[in-house]
């Protein structure tokens, strides 16, 4: 019986070490994400919901032939369905808030997605791992409105 209950101690002590170190990694993958995401240039969109309330998000940006751009997952997101619903929007860079239209430009996804690696270095190869991949990007071309 006495060593049953030490077999059972064991596995019990090893199922606690592994969920301890399955929580560390998730830990350290969630850090490393965020200081991946934020350690280069990062901007401010303004959108607006459904509801008539403002939403900010917090994304990169790359400039290319006097325009800027932000890039969207083939899967799409909040702050992207926001986007077409009105495609006028608020972008604030460098304390600046300014008006824009935005343009879709698949046919720039090489471009930005080069653009984008080269600003971003590794944190851009780091989280498009974990969304897997910028293949299907979509890039987000903005003009300023007068």
């Amino acid at each position: 019986m006495k060593k049953i209950i030490n077999i059972r101690e064991l596995l019990v002590n090893k199922l606690h070490w592994g969920i301890g170190i399955f929580v560390c990694l998730l830990l350290l993958v969630a850090e490393l994400e965020r200081m991946a995401a934020e350690r280069v240039e990062v901007v401010e969109l303004h959108t607006t919901d459904e509801s008539g309330e403002e939403q900010t998000t917090r994304l990169w940006i790359v400039d290319d032939e006097g325009l800027q751009y932000l890039r969207v997952g083939a899967d799409g997101s909040g702050w992207f369905n926001r986007i077409l619903s009105s495609n006028a929007v608020k972008l604030t860079r460098n304390g600046e808030t300014i008006r824009y239209r935005t343009v879709f430009r698949e046919d720039k996804s090489s471009r930005i997605n080069a653009l984008m690696q080269a600003k971003y270095t590794w944190s851009d190869t780091y989280i498009g791992a974990l969304v897997g991949g910028r293949n299907d990007s979509i890039p987000i071309e903005l003009h300023p409105l007068l």
